[in-house]
């Protein structure tokens, strides 16, 4: 039978392929997967700080790129920079910070190549909790914006004179974004994390053809990633993460000859 570190990391696993597959959905549909990697890079600024004040890590990695995605929402109302470039500048600074910070924390000995890539053998009871309770919120919370946010998505005008007020739905999902990351970093690590988001929402739209079979597929695919690549990474002794990420990529891969044999049919 299996050791109960792995059983912990599979149900962490599956918690969070649940949460990511809706949400990568959005992420793919709406073009914010630089997003997703800025609000990851801050997340090493949540951890160190953690450390250092003795926080909880998934707390404060919330509260840190929480308030990333909020400055980046003012900065692009307030300045004249391109979209891309703001989130270019975030990432970066934010990564740095959080690097200077490691630097400075000589007397406090933790993996910071597990919590760059993930770490199965860092999930604890505790954080199954965060992550069953935590999940749950979230896609509770994307049930109640779901109508604002996939109208904006669809036509941002249209859904703003329709008094939707998209604005809100959209920083209601850039907090649910931060609020995955927090409780996804010991599975994938900060650097991986969008890939859960991204590669799972990018298979499930090569093989569907309406968005509720696309949040599906993207589900399933999250799923299927986690599994495969935590028994990949049991047995060849690989990082969590990369391996978690290296089977969604494969998933990807089939899904292509699903476009392919398309692609013949109409053909």
């Amino acid at each position: 039978m299996f050791d109960d570190f792995f059983i912990r990391a599979l149900v962490a696993g599956l918690g969070v392929a649940l949460v990511t597959g809706p949400l990568g959905c959005f992420v793919v549909w709406r073009r914010l997967s630089y997003f997703g990697d800025t609000l990851a890079h801050s997340a090493l600024l949540g951890v160190t700080l953690a450390y250092t004040f003795e926080f909880n890590i998934a707390f404060s990695v919330f509260v840190i790129s929480s308030l990333i995605a909020l400055i980046l929402i003012q900065l692009q109302k307030r300045t004249n920079l391109p979209g891309d470039a703001l989130l270019g500048l975030l990432a970066h600074s934010s990564l740095a910070v959080g690097l200077v910070v490691v630097g400075f924390l000589t007397f406090i000995r933790f993996d910071i190549m597990g919590l760059l890539f993930g770490d199965i053998l860092a999930v604890t009871v505790n954080d199954l909790l965060i992550i069953w309770i935590g999940g749950p919120i979230i896609l509770l919370i994307l049930k109640l914006i779901w109508k604002p946010l996939f109208a904006s998505t669809v036509n941002y005008e249209l859904a703003e004179a329709e008094g939707l007020n998209p604005d809100r739905a959209k920083a209601i999902f850039t907090v649910l974004i931060a609020a995955l990351i927090a409780i996804s970093i010991k599975m994938v690590g900060l650097l991986l994390v969008t890939g859960m988001l991204i590669i799972p929402a990018a298979m499930a739209r090569n093989i569907s053809d309406s968005p509720q079979k696309m949040i599906f597929y993207s589900i399933v695919g999250g799923l299927l990633s986690v599994i495969i690549g935590l028994f990949t990474s049991l047995e060849f002794n690989t990082s969590s993460g990369p391996s978690i990420i290296a089977a969604a990529l494969f998933l990807f891969i089939i899904s292509l000859f699903k476009i392919k044999q398309t692609i013949k049919l109409k053909n």
